[in-house]
């Protein structure tokens, strides 16, 4: 009897794969099954099930191209399928426990008390990221050098600097950059702005994007700030350490060896 109760499990299980696998139609000898259409169409953003397998005909004929192409053996390419590998391998491993962070009020409020939103200006000089153009790097150091002395000796206010120097949006309102959270500045900017008082000025500044001159303007108050977009970045810098814990974790269990000669 057991046998018999067995078997007909198995030819059960057997029947849902054939379904499974039942094809609903073949680009040059690949199968599209009927699993796939119904997945596609399940996804919500096509009319029908025959839009569905129109799309995945579509797709599979030109991953065949591709690899006719032998763009998957393009370094470039291989690149970004790695990049897609650690996302997936992220969201696998770590992901289950993003969705178990939580933020209370309280800590958002200890949180909010050392990382304000802060209104800055700023004058503003674009320079390379790497600073390989040394003379370019000192004729903007210079620019800016000459341009706070004239501040400081009351030759021209921020704003007028800001109007007449600064290299990006802000110049038309004197270098406003209006409210920010810590989140939409670059750290070193940010940093440098959290030293200051309201109304005074930096010295000069690099981030990733060049040369600054930061004037604080105000800071928002715990009751004037919005409470969620304090504790949504919270939140990401908690998955940012996860993910990193989980990253460093991964390279002391590999065998790694530097060329220190090469850098």
């Amino acid at each position: 009897m057991k046998q018999m109760i067995l078997l007909a499990v198995v030819m059960g299980l057997h029947g849902l794969n054939a379904f499974a696998a039942i094809e609903a139609a073949s680009v040059n000898g690949k199968a599209i099954t009927i699993e796939q259409v119904n997945s596609r169409f399940a996804a919500g953003d096509v009319a029908s099930k025959r839009a569905a397998l129109d799309e995945l005909i579509k797709h599979e004929s030109a991953v065949q191209e591709a690899k006719k192409m032998k763009l998957d053996q393009d370094p470039a390419v291989q690149a970004q399928m790695d990049n897609v590998l650690v996302a997936a391998l992220l969201d696998r491993k770590v992901g289950p426990e993003f969705n178990k962070l939580t933020v209370s009020e309280a800590e958002a409020k200890n949180y909010y008390a050392k990382n304000p939103e802060m209104r800055t200006s700023h004058i503003y000089i674009a320079l390379p990221s790497d600073d390989s153009n040394k003379e370019l790097v000192q004729k903007a150091t210079d620019k800016l050098k000459g341009i706070l002395a004239d501040i400081k000796a009351g030759k021209v206010s921020f704003a007028e600097a800001a109007q007449a120097n600064s290299e990006d949006a802000s110049s038309v309102v004197g270098g406003d950059m209006d409210y920010r959270m810590k989140d939409r500045m670059e750290p070193e900017y940010y940093e440098a702005a959290m030293k200051l008082k309201v109304g005074e000025m930096s010295g000069l500044v690099r981030t990733a994007f060049g040369l600054h001159i930061i004037r604080l303007t105000a800071k928002h108050t715990w009751t004037q700030v919005n409470h969620t977009q304090v504790k949504r970045i919270m939140v990401e810098e908690k998955r940012a350490e996860l993910v990193g814990r989980y990253l460093n974790d991964l390279r002391q269990k590999a065998k790694v060896s530097v060329n220190d000669k090469a850098l």
